[in-house]
């Protein structure tokens, strides 16, 4: 009998994946943090004989090189990926032997990444699962644009051809097991479903249910802003990640924080959106530690920033300081645990603002005039916006503050989150701000919203 244990990486969208027999096991795109893996595989009472890695990763660091060499398994790495250090180089067809009548064949997919490479796991020559990396995933595919500009249509058509590929080699019954598509910016959409087959997709891939055409002008449509922190970390996997270090930082105390904000590094307060609107440290910015913090964090800050994170709990910057790890934010400058009142010398007073409801946001558009401000992404805000407000995605802010007139701010993202992080950033830079922590079907509730309108009067 075999097993399929799956790691959530639940910041960054993505999957891991452990698979193996009664005495070995293959570990499939490992996150940095390596522990984890080790830990699922002492669960199962099995020794990691191989660790894979279906294409040289665009969003996260990799923790397959320390993997293999801390458990000494074999490296298997696709054949035409450009790394700096040594691996079993992969190719279309080779096969391993992962225990006693359980192997791995290797099927190249290219479209994500040029050499892109699905595992097909086969117990006595039948496929029981296929692990899909970033080519298939569930009703969408990997976003064929993390390369190179001039590459991107090719891969998009690639993509489209190792879908088929997948679809015409595999039975229907075959467990598709991505790696991307649970809020990655990997995927080229948000993945449906928490569980999939070859025959499923069948029905509802983008890929396998439209012409090449279509699919592809569709897809390339669809692309939104790749996250800056992308741009290192295909080269950082590619020299070979180096071990991660999860020990405390130093500690802060009120003088040195003050001191790093005076110098212009970034002090990060990871506690709730409520509790930070309360009461910071003037100056600090608001990621909380379960929103997405990896991603939004590496988006906005400026690469190599010093960042001292502020958290309620030791546990809470644990967490912290391992989901930064695995997009390459190693080492925090320092750090400090407790609240505000730990966080300020003496005689300062933390600073505050208002969150509020749509609702409350409809009773003063009618009463005084205020800026709106709404910080979805492009596609969100197609959808319907708020009539008037102006739109400056979370992930640019940081640079086009001074596009914001002057006046009372509110701010709206379509759930709370992101709006926190962007109330955090104008009230650093003195603002007078609002942070609308409400869904956004209250805006439409309200009477607030509008569709996107079209050259032709139309709506979409």
């Amino acid at each position: 009998m075999f097993f399929v244990d799956t790691i959530e990486l639940s910041g960054l969208g993505n999957r891991s994946y452990l698979a193996g027999g009664a005495h070995t096991a293959v570990a499939v795109d490992p996150p940095r943090d390596i522990d984890q893996v080790i830990a699922a595989a002492a669960r199962r009472g099995v020794r990691i004989s191989h660790v894979v890695e279906t294409h040289i990763h665009n969003d996260y660091v990799s923790g397959g090189l320390e993997l293999a060499r801390v458990s000494g398994a074999a490296y298997l790495v696709p054949a035409a990926a450009r790394v700096s250090f040594e691996r079993t180089a992969v190719h279309d067809g080779d096969r391993v032997e992962i225990d006693e009548g359980l192997t791995l064949r290797a099927l190249a997919t290219p479209g994500h990444t040029p050499h892109h490479t699905s595992y097909v796991l086969e117990e006595s020559g039948r496929a029981v699962a296929v692990f899909t990396g970033g080519s298939l995933l569930m009703g969408t595919v990997g976003r064929p644009d993390l390369v190179e500009p001039r590459l991107t249509e090719g891969l998009a058509r690639a993509q489209h051809a190792s879908a088929h590929r997948l679809a015409a080699e595999l039975a229907d019954e075959t467990p598709v097991l991505p790696t991307h598509g649970f809020g990655s910016f990997c995927s080229s959409a948000q993945a449906t479903g928490a569980a999939t087959t070859i025959g499923k997709e069948k029905q509802v891939n983008e890929a396998l249910v439209r012409d090449v055409d279509t699919f592809v002008a569709d897809l390339l449509a669809g692309l939104e802003d790749v996250p800056a922190y992308y741009a290192h970390m295909g080269p950082a996997n590619a020299a070979g990640p180096a071990p991660v270090d999860l020990t405390p930082p130093a500690i802060a105390d009120a003088e040195d924080i003050a001191a790093r904000l005076a110098a212009g590094e970034w002090v990060v307060d990871l506690r709730s959106r409520v509790a930070f609107a309360q009461g910071h440290v003037a100056g600090s910015f608001n990621f909380e530690v379960h929103g997405q913090l990896a991603t939004y964090l590496a988006w906005l800050i400026p690469w190599g920033k010093p960042v001292t994170l502020l958290a309620e709990s030791p546990e809470q910057l644990a967490t912290a300081q391992r989901e930064l790890t695995r997009v390459g934010i190693d080492r925090p400058a320092a750090a400090a645990v407790g609240g505000p009142a730990s966080w300020l010398r003496e005689g300062e007073a933390p600073a505050s603002f208002r969150r509020a409801t749509f609702a409350e946001l409809a009773e003063r558009r009618t009463a005084d005039v205020v800026v709106v401000l709404d910080v979805r992404r492009d596609s969100e805000r197609a959808g319907g916006h708020v009539q008037g407000a102006l739109h400056i995605p979370v992930h640019t802010l940081h640079r086009r503050l001074d596009e914001i007139p002057a006046g009372e701010v509110w701010v709206h993202c379509a759930g709370g989150m992101r709006a926190a992080i962007a109330a955090s950033l104008l009230d650093a830079a003195g603002r007078d701000v609002v942070a609308v922590d409400d869904g956004f079907q209250a805006a439409v509730a309200a009477g607030l919203t509008v569709r996107e309108s079209h050259g032709d009067g139309s709506t979409a």
